[in-house]
């Protein structure tokens, strides 16, 4: 890797997150129910996750790690990404959505007492702080974070984090495109913002939407990554909308001092350019910036007619 000077006003990001979610794994390596291959796309969406440059600082999956919360399933999706992030030498973050089963999701994921106590942890990724927050309600499919966990958040969020912290969560505080999915909303948001407002919280990352989305809440931008499973065609009526298996995508998550940016990562094979290639860069960055404008920005003369 090669570290190349600010090209702009910013400089390069502190932290980069890999953001995925709802991988809907099954036992065996089963397809989904609506004939998505969960396995196969997750290894399409992990071998563009390894060429992610600067190597992350932690990958991040936000829920529906299972379809049916069975323990073989956990033990699979485990076997896949585990190694990738030691590969990228970052950490796996693991986060409960309404799909998956308490019990099983903590001995298979954490080796953890398989009960049904919330998901919840603190990682300090070099200064910069993530909270895993459990939406999951067991024996439902909606969302809400208990008093408990709710205090539990306030006591965390007393002292600021070098870097501000971020939240990881299932169910996302934002309405929803499609009708439906408001009957599974997250309940109890009034409370949370209560906790969230005026603490260093600088971003909220969620999922079970299936869909890329953003929103506010809180004052604090919310960001939902689609499903690295299937999406949703919202390409139909809002009221007409279902699942479709293409359009997978995951997040890069850009930490800077001044900004935190979302930039969605579709999971594709297409013919790219080679335009902007790595001697290209490497040619721009031994420039001055006026030089850079000069060769980069400056239009070409045109003739008049």
């Amino acid at each position: 890797m090669v570290d190349y000077p600010a090209f702009g006003r910013h400089q390069p990001a502190s932290h980069t997150i890999i953001h995925l979610s709802d991988p809907h794994f099954l036992a065996g390596g089963a397809r989904h129910a609506g004939g998505a291959d969960s396995q196969g796309n997750l290894e399409h969406t992990l071998a563009a996750v390894r060429r992610v440059d600067p190597h992350p600082s932690a990958i991040v999956v936000t829920g529906d790690l299972t379809d049916l919360g069975e323990p073989d399933a956990y033990r699979r999706l485990r076997t896949m990404l585990e190694p990738v992030g030691a590969e990228l030498g970052c950490p796996v973050i693991w986060v409960a959505g309404n799909h998956d089963e308490r019990p099983a999701l903590r001995a298979a994921l954490l080796d953890a007492e398989p009960n049904e106590d919330p998901v919840t942890g603190v990682w300090d990724l070099d200064g910069l702080r993530l909270i895993a927050l459990d939406t999951s309600v067991p024996g439902w499919h909606h969302g809400d974070i208990d008093e408990a966990q709710r205090a539990w958040l306030a006591e965390v969020l007393q002292d600021a984090a070098p870097h501000g912290t971020l939240l990881a969560m299932h169910h996302p505080p934002l309405p929803a495109h499609v009708p439906l999915f408001d009957i599974l909303e997250l309940q109890h948001q009034d409370e949370l913002a209560d906790v969230i407002r005026g603490t260093d919280v600088r971003g909220i990352l969620a999922g079970h939407l299936h869909y890329s989305s953003t929103g506010m809440f809180a004052g604090v931008p919310v960001s939902v990554a689609s499903s690295t499973c299937y999406t949703m065609n919202l390409g139909r009526p809002a009221a007409d909308v279902n699942g479709m298996d293409a359009a997978q995508s995951f997040q890069l998550v850009h930490v800077r001092p001044e900004v935190i940016t979302h930039t969605v990562v579709p999971v594709a094979e297409a013919p790219t350019g080679d335009y902007f290639s790595e001697r290209w860069l490497q040619g721009m960055a031994a420039l001055s910036a006026e030089e850079r404008l000069e060769v980069f920005s400056r239009k070409p003369a045109r003739g008049r007619a």
